[in-house]
């Protein structure tokens, strides 16, 4: 079984694409379609990266990593935002909430894979 990652973007288009790279090169990956199921799954497993959009409805992608940092065992674990924002201060309250990497949409496949590869591989 590979490194699982999880996946969290209310856009199901949007999501099923980064499934399908993630999974094409190997990883075990899970979905979520908002920040607050992401955090339901989060608590019942621990995954090795987590990947998420920052425009949801409910809690936000920055604020779904400031929440997962809450949880001891995320302390390690790679969190990567991957949106169409790109701003210099939304990255900055991305990186002060604890997000790993931003980047941003449309992704390139092999970009993101050379990502995600940095972090668990």
């Amino acid at each position: 079984m590979g490194k699982s990652i999880l996946v969290v973007d209310d856009t199901r288009s949007m999501r099923k694409m980064v499934v399908a790279v993630l999974q094409g090169a190997g990883y075990s990956v899970e979905e979520a379609g908002d920040g607050d199921e992401a955090l339901e799954k989060a608590k019942k497993q621990v995954f090795d990266l987590v990947v998420t959009d920052h425009n949801m409805p409910g809690t936000d992608g920055v604020t779904l990593v400031r929440l997962l940092r809450g949880i001891s065992a995320y302390d390690n674990v790679a969190i990567i935002v991957l949106s169409t924002e790109t701003g210099a201060e939304l990255k900055a309250k991305g990186r002060e909430a604890g997000a790993t990497g931003w980047m941003a949409k449309p992704f390139d496949p092999e970009k993101m894979l050379s990502i995600v590869r940095q972090f668990i591989d």
